[in-house]
């Protein structure tokens, strides 16, 4: 008797944990099955200031639209970062919205996860947000696609219960075509399709989320990307945010209403 109210309690703190899909349909056998995208993780000594920092902004408040994400979000600059490529943009055009950038280059989904967790979300109740995640998660074997999907859907989860009345826009996960290799391109680029199809699902008409997949925008017709767009295939030029800004502030002012 001891051992099953063990595993059901074992089970209940997974659940609690974890949780379900944030919609019925996307219960998933898997979702309680732990790895490293859904497990809270912080990083190195170097990052960690970066987390300071970011916990030292949110607690003076006053923050409606926040930015949350890895190198590519980070390059929007704000407070706590460097000059990036979408600087400039974000000082003239976010800032009076009262914007706030929580990007930092290297994360994935469990460290954007462990940063909600321990102070970052603590004190601001944002009236909309902008979340894209996943891409370093994608990188060889490190996660499958599943994974990866399971890794948003738990931070998603994680912001709908510090601040259920934030709006999320939920982005796709931008096209990449970094590596030499011509195949392992390919089985990247198709992995980030599987999670964007599946993420896609948590888009709840715009009552909290909306899902936006942007990715062609920074595309040729055939298919490959522009280096004056992504110079590394990754990573965004100032040409890049300017897409990027031009395709979300519409969505991004309604939620901000």
């Amino acid at each position: 008797m001891y051992r099953m109210i063990s595993l059901l309690t074992l089970a209940a703190a997974l659940v609690a944990t974890f949780g379900p899909a944030l919609r019925a349909d996307q219960k998933d056998s898997n979702q309680t099955k732990l790895h490293s995208a859904i497990t809270p993780t912080p990083r190195d000594a170097k990052w960690m200031p970066r987390h300071e920092k970011f916990v030292e902004i949110a607690k003076r408040g006053d923050i409606d639209l926040l930015f949350l994400g890895d190198s590519i979000t980070d390059a929007w600059g704000g407070e706590g970062h460097g000059k990036g490529g979408g600087s400039e943009i974000f000082d003239n055009e976010f800032k009076s919205k009262k914007a706030a950038n929580f990007g930092i280059g290297g994360d994935r989904t469990q460290h954007v996860l462990w940063r909600l967790q321990n102070g970052e979300f603590d004190s601001i109740k944002p009236k909309a947000l902008m979340l894209m995640i996943g891409t370093n998660n994608s990188n060889g074997k490190d996660n499958s696609a599943d994974e990866i999907a399971e890794g948003v859907e738990a931070i998603m989860r994680e912001i709908q219960k510090r601040s259920p009345k934030t709006k999320v826009l939920l982005l796709a996960i931008f096209p990449r075509a970094t590596g030499k290799d011509p195949a392992a391109r390919e089985a990247q680029s198709a992995k980030l399709v599987a999670v964007n199809a599946r993420i896609a699902k948590l888009d709840d008409g715009g009552k909290q989320v909306k899902f936006m997949d942007i990715g062609q925008k920074f595309k040729a017709e055939d298919g490959s990307i522009p280096k004056e767009i992504m110079p590394d295939q990754l990573h965004l030029s100032p040409k890049g945010y300017r897409i990027w800004a031009d395709a979300v502030t519409p969505a991004l002012e309604e939620m901000l209403k």
